[in-house]
This record gives C-alpha cells, sequence and structure tokens, in this order.
C-alpha cells in the first residue's frame, strides 16, 4: 500500500552500512527520499553509497551526540544496535547490550524528540517475545525475551513508548523474525553453502513452523512505517506471511540454488543433547523448534501486503550467493 499523506521526505537511518541499512538506503535513495546516514567513523569509504548524506558518529550509546544527524530530519529509522551472536565473548553481555541498545536508543529518541523529529521507526525482533512457541506469536501476547539480545530490545521499545507518550514523538517498533536475502550473514548464510555443497542434513523428520522475512519485504514495511498516519504508536510483528518447517526451508534452498536438497531423518531428542554438549543448543533449537508470527495487524491497519513471495526472495538470495561464490 502507499500511503502519500504523512511522507516523510528527510530520512536519518542509522546501521546504514548493514545488512538492511544499505538496501533500506538504497529504496529510500531510488524513491528520491532524502536519506542521511549515522554511520561509525572508521568505516571505509567503499562501504558507503553514494548519494547519501552521511554523518560520522563514534559510538552509540548514553553521550552520543546527535544534534548534527538530527537537523532538518522527518523521521528516523534505527536499525544500528549491538546484534546477537552465537558465542558471547562480553564479560556482562546484558549491560554491553544494555549501553547500545537501550540507552544508546533512549539517548537517540530524547535528541529527536527535542530536535523536532517526527516519527522514529525502531528495529526491535521477535526474540523480545522468546525463543519457541506452539502458537503464532501476535503484539498481544505478553513478551518474555530469554536472551540479553532480547532484553535489551525490550527495554529499548518500553523506554521509547514513555518517551513517546511525554513528547509527542511518533513511535513505530517492528519485530521481524529472521531476515534473509542478498547480503545475509552468520546461519543463514552458513546453511546456504551447505546445501550448496551437497551435504546430507539430519532435519528429514522435523515437523516444525518457522517464520521469515525476506529483506525486499522488510524494507518495503519499514518504508510504509515511516510514512502511514495510522502507522504512528504502534508495533507490529511481520513475515513473508508463510511458515515452513526446517526441512521444507532446505528444499526451498536447494530448488534456488538449483541443487538436490539432501535430508535424512534423525532423532530429535539426540539432536538436542548433542547440542548441549557442544555448546550449540540454542542453534539446534532453532532448527528444531517453532517460532512463527501471526502479522495480520499490520496487514489490516496499514494495508500492507509482502511485494516478494518467499520462493521470490530465496531466488533473489540464492542468486547473489552464486555471485559472491564466483568472485575471485
Amino acid at each position: 500500500m502507499k500511503a502519500e499523506n504523512h511522507k516523510m521526505s528527510n530520512v536519518l537511518v542509522t546501521g546504514a552500512t548493514g545488512f538492511i541499512g544499505r538496501a533500506l538506503c538504497a529504496k529510500l535513495l531510488a524513491e528520491g527520499a532524502q536519506t542521511r546516514a549515522a554511520v561509525w567513523r572508521e568505516e571505509p569509504a567503499g562501504s558507503i553509497q553514494a548519494g547519501l548524506d552521511v554523518v560520522p558518529i563514534d559510538s552509540i550509546g548514553p553521550d552520543t551526540d546527535w544534534n548534527r544527524a538530527l537537523a532538518g530530519i522527518d523521521a528516523v529509522i534505527h536499525l544500528a544496535a549491538r546484534v546477537h551472536v552465537m558465542d558471547e565473548k562480553a564479560e556482562e553481555p546484558l549491560a554491553a547490550y544494555r549501553r547500545v541498545n537501550v540507552a544508546g536508543t533512549e539517548r537517540l529518541a530524547r535528541m529527536a524528540a527535542a530536535n523536532g523529529v517526527k516519527r522514529l521507526i525502531f528495529m526491535s525482533s521477535v526474540k523480545v517475545h522468546g525463543e519457541e512457541t506452539p502458537v503464532r506469536y501476535t503484539e498481544h501476547d505478553i513478551p518474555a525475551p530469554l536472551d540479553p539480545y532480547g532484553v535489551s530490545k525490550l527495554e529499548a521499545e518500553d523506554i521509547l513508548r514513555k518517551i513517546a507518550a511525554k513528547t509527542g514523538l511518533e513511535v513505530v517498533v517492528i519485530r521481524p523474525p529472521l531476515v534473509y536475502g542478498p547480503g545475509v550473514k552468520a546461519n543463514f548464510y552458513k546453511l546456504m553453502g551447505i546445501v550448496a555443497r551437497g551435504l546430507p542434513l539430519p532435519f528429514g523428520s522435523v515437523n516444525n513452523a518457522r517464520s521469515l522475512i525476506y529483506l525486499g519485504n522488510l524494507i518495503d514495511a519499514v518504508i510504509l512505517c515511516s510514512r502511514h498516519p495510522s502507522a504512528a504508536g504502534q508495533t507490529f510483528l511481520i513475515s513473508d506471511g508463510e511458515n515452513v518447517s526446517t526441512p521444507e526451508l532446505i528444499r526451498r534452498i536447494a530448488a534456488a540454488l538449483g541443487k538436490p536438497a539432501r535430508l535424512f531423518p534423525f532423532p530429535p531428542e539426540i539432536m538436542r543433547f548433542a547440542g548441549k554438549l557442544t555448546g550449540r543448543a540454542s542453534a539446534v533449537d532453532r532448527l528444531l523448534g517453532s517460532l512463527a508470527v501471526d502479522d495480520s495487524k499490520i496487514r489490516k491497519e496499514l494495508g500492507w501486503k509482502p511485494p516478494f513471495t518467499m520462493t521470490e526472495g530465496l531466488k533473489e538470495t540464492a542468486e547473489w550467493y552464486d555471485r559472491v561464490k564466483k568472485m575471485p
């Protein structure tokens, strides 16, 4: 749905050189939006897209000076965060997450309100709900994050709502599940590599349901949330609109790559036990467990519909993967 009224023409994107940020900035520039990017001061010049109004920052935390970045801005899309990692090395992980994701977000929001910014879109995560559910999560479910990253995102959401109530800043919270697309890293990229090499995977008997969202669909929804009048003050779960089991996802990835899906059945209980022994319990649980969302709210209230199917998204991702692997 196109929301022409309440259109934001001057946009600040934090995390502009990241996986989501690069795609978002490219889309905003293509649509003619005046797009400013807050990037790390040490960011290599070659990683910054042409056409962006770049404002360097040293760090994100409780003391960040956002005044220059916020001058003349209508909407802030806050993507920058201390992201979830599999092998956390910080001595006090929650404190490290809170400094960036909570205190840093609070600082940005307060300064945005003081600078006359109309709206702030906050990229949260489905992890505020938890890690596994037998039914689809909705925005009405009581959040129950299980790790420091999820806790920090939920705390940031709560602070943003308080700032909105006091200042009139319009806050929109988006909680995506796993995001895939060109440029994807971490476990999804590793899974693509395993499938591309034709290695057998022991998930043939897994019967779960997982929600995902293609990068292009997420970007479309973010831009809509930055412009639609009815998005103000709302929280949205979002997905591609179809849930898949782990073996079905592997089959679809294989088809997109033009490879056979090599799956064999193996007892999930033994895989979970092996995951605990090897310190990979959370990774195994995500492959075996269900985590699905109900995104009917954003569809009904904003008229949003994903512009890409999962099949199309996986095809684009596979084509990017092939290009990357062919590079010298």
